[in-house]
């Protein structure tokens, strides 16, 4: 068998209903996957979670509540523990800029249901 009987066979593959539903499914697929991997909604942050509120509890008992600016203090400790986990777990590469965004966010949204259920109690 040359070559061309190989992709005058495959051709008449496709060309038939048989081939024409794979070659939607594979469509089909492929879509799914681009828009999964492209997600611009996607939290990417949720990946870190386990470290965000292991950060977010150790900067509760780190810093007092009397301390000046000590939300802001908190929300810095928490993502250094965090961003330290992330080096960690990548050889020492820091996040790009736009994870580091994510995760500050990520950080204050897990406080706020940390907080509103209970779960930062001293």
């Amino acid at each position: 068998m040359d070559v061309s009987a190989i992709l005058e066979s495959l051709g008449n593959i496709l060309n038939s209903g048989f081939g024409f539903a794979l070659i939607w499914a594979a469509l089909v697929c492929l879509f799914f996957w681009l828009s999964s991997k492209f997600n611009p909604f996607q939290e990417k942050w949720k990946e870190w979670e386990g470290s965000i509120i292991t950060g977010i509890k150790l900067a509760e008992k780190e810093i007092p509540d009397d301390t000046p600016n000590a939300g802001l203090a908190k929300l810095d400790a928490a993502l250094r523990f965090v961003l330290k986990a992330y080096a960690d777990a990548n050889n020492g590469k820091q996040p790009p800029a736009s994870l580091v965004e994510q995760i500050k966010q990520g950080i204050q949204i897990k406080h706020a249901d940390l907080d509103r259920y209970g779960g930062l109690t001293k």
